[in-house]
């Protein structure tokens, strides 16, 4: 344990010593004991998964749909929302021939990670035979921010270390927890503090449980406003986020980012180009990332007949991994799959 001397300096002689020497005892030492902050038990794990999934030319593909929204896509061809159909759909995902070629990670729904395939294999074993690290979505939604502007705040911190755990020993090795931030509606000091403290303990505890956390401050599209303001407002956010994962001694070494690109509110009148996007994105994350970090994660641009539904896949998964690596190109792709994504006030 470290520990320092220092000089005491109110040392005074006694009161019948004052005038009748100019002789000063010599100072005591005093040892004061330093804090040690514990390195998390998986600390070398840690850095090891976060580099996996952040391997050039891969991505995450993110498969976290509920039950609810699984069952809207199982609607839309016919089908019914029961456990077989949803472990028909995800079977169908993951063995898709070579997609550990592009997917390096899968953000898992909860009962996905405990689910078997229809051939009876466990679905993270699946995963892991492609070279695929299973990860899990661990928070518990948006609920309003009592005493902000009509904003939201993210719940499931309660419980959090116990189920991380199980979760570690059911094979996950990566967290997802999203929460928000809205531009229109301020954001207030409150909501900022809110989301970053929510974020570091999220962080902290998933660390302490074997698991990188994915810390996902997502700068909400809707409103009117212009690029210039996203970039002061993400500032803002990166800034709250990294002091408060410091203040968690949260590893920088074993987390991975999941930002918004930096561009204009939806309904601005002022579109950006994709240069001035890329201009302003690249701008905040010198700003704000440290380069500890090792990986930063970006949304991607999504038949009915198996093979047909697992090319679409294939071909999405190695469109993002030539978007990484800055060689992607339009050629090949449907009108359908160069469509926006944004939807207002989207929530899963």
């Amino acid at each position: 344990m470290a520990s320092a001397t220092l000089l005491k300096s109110s040392f005074l002689p006694k009161k019948s010593e004052w005038g009748a020497s100019r002789q000063v005892a010599a100072p005591r030492p005093v040892t004061v004991s330093m804090v040690v902050v514990r390195a998390s038990a998986y600390a070398d794990e840690l850095v090891k998964t976060a580099k996996t999934v952040a391997s050039p030319g891969r991505g995450i593909l993110a498969m976290d749909e509920s039950n609810a929204t699984c069952g809207k896509r199982l609607a839309s061809i016919g089908l019914e929302n029961t456990e077989a159909n949803r472990q028909a759909y995800r079977t169908l995902l993951v063995t898709a021939p070579g997609l550990g070629q592009y997917i390096s990670g899968a953000i898992l729904f909860e009962e996905t990670l405990y689910q078997s395939a229809v051939d009876g294999r466990k679905i993270v074993d699946i995963l892991a035979e492609q070279g695929i690290v299973p990860g899990i979505k661990v928070d518990k939604g948006l609920v309003p921010l009592a005493g902000s502007n009509n904003e939201s705040w993210c719940q499931g911190l309660d419980g959090l270390a116990a189920r991380e755990a199980a979760y570690y020993q059911a094979g996950a090795r990566f967290a997802k927890w999203r929460t928000v931030v809205s531009i229109p509606n301020g954001p207030s000091e409150l909501a900022v503090k809110e989301a970053a403290w929510g974020l570091a303990r999220y962080a902290a505890i998933s660390q302490d449980n074997g698991l990188v956390p994915i810390v996902e401050p997502e700068i909400l599209l809707d409103g009117e406003h212009g690029i210039e303001r996203t970039f002061e407002v993400a500032q803002k956010v990166w800034a709250e986020t990294f002091y408060a994962m410091a203040e968690n001694n949260v590893m920088f070494e074993g987390i991975l980012l999941k930002p918004s690109m930096v561009t204009p509110g939806a309904e601005s009148k002022d579109k950006a180009t994709p240069e001035q996007v890329a201009e302003y994105t690249l701008k905040l994350l010198h700003r704000r990332i440290p380069p500890s970090v090792p990986g930063i994660m970006f949304l991607s641009g999504g038949q009915s007949e198996v093979e047909a539904a697992q090319d679409a896949l294939l071909l999405r998964a190695k469109a993002n991994s030539l978007a990484q690596l800055g060689k992607y190109t339009s050629d090949g792709e449907t009108a359908e799959a160069k469509e926006g994504m944004f939807v207002k006030n989207y929530s899963y």
